[in-house]
């Protein structure tokens, strides 16, 4: 027997993680927020992002909300201190007294398949849009 076979599983100090899947929700997850982090996920790839990017703006947004409501065991302070997800989202999204932004419409433009979009200005764009 050589030193390697001192009585020990041929797995010894081996790393034999299991891994989770991304998908998985935490063990204390409850069904609303796992209803919550399909929703986001469904958001971000209805927005055009990346499946793997829209799974880590999911978790990554109901993680802050448990951790804000108190369901996590630990939580950093940002997340506890800084305005909610759901209030930032809020407050982002309104077009206000300037209405929408360049980008906005350049995005509005190049989903209604607009032809010249790329060398307009933003008041070219509204106007092409008919806004």
């Amino acid at each position: 027997m050589d030193r390697g076979d001192v009585g020990r599983p041929a797995s010894y100090g081996v790393s034999v993680r299991r891994r989770r899947k991304v998908t998985d929700m935490p063990r204390g997850a409850s069904p609303k927020r796992e209803r919550q982090y399909e929703h986001i996920k469904a958001s971000a790839e209805q927005r055009g992002e990346n499946p793997k990017r829209a799974e880590e703006i999911a978790a990554r947004t109901v993680n802050k909300e448990r951790a804000r409501s108190g369901e996590a065991k630990t939580a950093s302070r940002t997340s506890i201190q800084d305005i909610s997800s759901s209030r930032r989202g809020g407050l982002r999204s309104h077009s206000g007294a300037a209405g929408p932004t360049y980008e906005q419409l350049y995005a509005e433009a190049r989903r209604r398949n607009i032809k010249g979009r790329s060398s307009m200005n933003k008041t070219q764009l509204t106007q092409a849009l008919g806004r």
